[in-house]
């Protein structure tokens, strides 16, 4: 009636006996990502010194 509708979002389940473990795994995925692309560091710290305020 005041022009909203409910929203429903799905997230993982922390409790599961597998949730640690999955995390590991995605962590190690992303690291090895960000390792094999070089110029993605210089990308992320020129991204940054474009906002105002941020210090390393």
């Amino acid at each position: 009636m005041a022009g909203l509708r409910p929203v429903q979002i799905w997230v993982p389940d922390t409790r599961r006996p597998d949730f640690e473990q999955e995390c590991h795994r995605q962590a190690r995925l992303v690291a090895q990502a960000d390792q094999a692309d070089a110029g993605l560091q210089q990308l992320l710290d020129e991204a940054m010194a474009e906002v105002d305020g941020w210090t390393e």
